[in-house]
């Protein structure tokens, strides 16, 4: 598990790129006191369209949050 502090205003583009990394399994949104906020789970193959509206709502929940805590669980890295 990762976590790392970003502003409210920069919440939606850091979600995005997490997504666009491809091995994000978890993503968690917590408030300043550490309250959990938002949690999404990720699965292979949500791209998109399926993305639209959990990102329209983390662009409501950014507009209200000034600072917040990002946790992101990883997929464990393949050995080959």
């Amino acid at each position: 598990m990762e976590e790392f502090k970003v502003a409210g205003d920069q919440l939606v583009d850091t979600v995005k790129k997490l997504i666009e990394e491809g091995n994000a399994r978890r993503i968690t949104i917590k408030n300043r006191e550490g309250k959990v906020i938002v949690e999404v789970p990720l699965t292979i193959g949500v791209v998109g369209v399926a993305l639209a509206p959990m990102l329209a709502a983390l662009g409501a929940v950014a507009g209200l949050l000034t600072e917040c805590t990002v946790a992101v669980e990883r997929d464990p890295p393949v050995m080959t």
